[in-house]
């Protein structure tokens, strides 16, 4: 078990605390069921303290190490799966390949093993979402949605309690609905014009200087380089958004004839 306290201990500070680590713990406290008494005696140990920073973390903000961001990422994957009442393995597999790329290979198999455990778990939604909301800048949540449409899309469709699950941790997450509808947009199929001007946040009837003035505003806010501090994995992602933008501005300058 060195990898996984690894993982969720040396990787990891605010999210080992609060409903967010007590979730990581129920998973944790299963996986050693098996294990001596001594193992499983240290993990409680350990989560009895990480509940017990609940007030400091409180006071946080921006404090969100790669860590935090996969554990974030990790638990509220689960609650989108278990959404429509069906764990698809499509699904399954999704949330594994995102974690092998950002892990690695044996990493990611001991975060998926906790994941297996959660899924199956009552999850405080709003308590673990108001957590991050604590912690986490904007640009990193938005960026937890981004994942969260992934996941559900995985299965080639997007369920509508799956839809309702995210809009619901967007909210929680304090993501605006523009904002959940602009990453909802980037699932659309391409050189889909309605979607394209979703992305930027904008109505078809802007105007010229409006459009550019939009995509310079989704530039900035989906830049990767603000999420520089969550990993290789999480900053290509990011791009996939980033890339989005660019297509649904092309798109908008080809149809206009900018």
């Amino acid at each position: 078990m060195k990898i996984l306290w690894n993982i969720l201990g040396g990787a990891a500070g605010w999210a080992l605390g609060g409903p967010v680590g007590a979730v990581i713990g129920v998973g944790v406290a299963e996986l050693l069921s098996g294990s001596n008494m001594e193992a499983k005696q240290k993990a409680q140990q350990s989560y009895n303290r990480g509940g017990r920073r609940t007030s400091s973390y409180q006071q946080r903000r921006d404090n969100t190490q790669a860590g935090d961001f996969h554990i974030s990422l990790l638990v509220l994957s689960a609650v989108v799966i278990k959404s429509d009442g069906v764990i698809d393995q499509r699904e399954l597999d999704y949330v594994r390949a995102r974690f092998v790329g950002m892990f690695g290979k044996d990493k990611a198999n001991e975060s998926f093993r906790i994941f297996k455990q959660i899924v199956e778990k009552d999850i405080d939604t709003r308590g673990v979402c108001e957590q991050i909301r604590r912690n986490m800048a904007h640009s990193g949540r938005l960026q937890l949605v981004h994942f969260l449409f992934g996941v559900a899309n995985s299965d080639g469709k997007t369920d509508t309690s799956e839809l309702d699950a995210i809009l619901r941790i967007s909210r929680y997450l304090g993501i605006r609905d523009i904002d959940f509808q602009s990453i909802r947009a980037t699932y659309a199929p391409k050189n889909n014009l309605d979607a394209a001007y979703q992305i930027l946040e904008i109505q078809s009837s802007a105007s010229n200087e409006e459009v550019k003035k939009a995509y310079r505003k989704m530039v900035v806010k989906y830049h990767p380089d603000k999420l520089q501090h969550l990993g290789e994995d999480v900053i290509k992602a990011a791009e996939e958004k980033f890339l989005k933008v660019q297509e649904a501005y092309d798109s908008i300058c080809k149809a206009r004839g900018i």
